[in-house]
C-alpha cells in the first residue's frame, strides 16, 4: 500500500508514472493537481486511476481512489476547486470515444458531470477502472447483508422453534418445566 500523504516528490512521481502507464495518461495539463492530490487524500486512500478533461470550462483532474472520484482544478495562478463523490454514491459511469478525444460520465443520485476532451486512450480504460472500483467497494457490503439476512433467518428460526414449542405446550404434551427447560436451550 503506498502511502500518498508521506511520500517524497520523488516517490510521488514514481507512482504517478506506473499510474499514468497504466491508464495511459500524459499528466502533461494536471501537474499542479496532482502534485495538490496528496493534500485532499484520506489516511491510507489509494488512488487507483486519473485521467485529465475539460468541465465547466476548464481542465479537471479526475482521480479515482478505493474511496471516491475527486475532481480537482487548480487555478492558473491561484485558487482551488475540488468535487468528490464517495464510490457508494456512484449510480454509472460511461464512456464514448471520438477520433483523437472521447468523454467520460459519472453520474451520481443529485447530477451528472461530463468530463469532455479526455484522451481517447484513457477513456475506456478510466471507465472500466471505475468499475472494477464500485464492485470491489460494493462487494464487502453484499457480504454484510448476506450476514444480515443469515441473522434475520436465524431470528426467523427462533421465533418459529418458540411457536412450535408454545402450542406443544398448550396442547398438554409439555410440562410447564419442560416448555421452560426447551425455551432456554433455543435461546441459548
Amino acid at each position: 500500500m503506498f502511502d500518498f500523504k508521506n511520500a517524497s516528490k520523488e516517490q510521488l512521481k514514481i507512482e504517478y508514472n506506473r499510474i499514468a502507464r497504466e491508464i495511459g495518461d500524459d499528466q502533461f495539463f494536471t501537474k499542479k493537481e496532482l502534485n495538490h492530490l496528496p493534500e485532499i487524500l484520506m489516511d491510507g486512500e489509494q488512488v487507483l486511476a486519473f485521467t485529465s478533461g475539460l468541465m465547466d470550462n476548464n481542465t479537471w483532474l479526475i482521480a479515482l481512489t478505493d474511496q471516491r472520484v475527486v475532481f480537482l482544478d487548480k487555478g492558473f495562478i491561484y485558487g482551488l476547486k475540488q468535487v468528490s463523490i464517495n464510490l457508494d454514491k456512484i449510480n454509472s459511469v460511461s464512456g464514448t470515444t471520438g477520433l483523437f478525444f472521447g468523454e467520460i460520465r459519472i453520474e451520481d443520485g443529485a447530477s451528472e458531470r461530463v468530463i469532455k476532451n479526455v484522451w481517447k486512450k484513457t477513456v475506456v480504460a478510466f471507465t472500466n477502472k471505475v468499475r472494477d472500483a464500485l464492485h470491489a467497494y460494493r462487494k464487502p457490503a453484499a457480504g454484510q447483508a448476506a450476514a444480515a439476512t443469515a441473522s434475520v433467518s436465524t431470528a426467523d428460526d427462533v421465533v418459529s422453534k418458540l411457536e412450535r414449542l408454545a402450542a406443544l405446550k398448550e396442547r398438554g404434551i409439555l410440562t410447564d418445566a419442560e416448555f421452560a427447560e426447551q425455551k432456554a436451550r433455543i435461546l441459548a
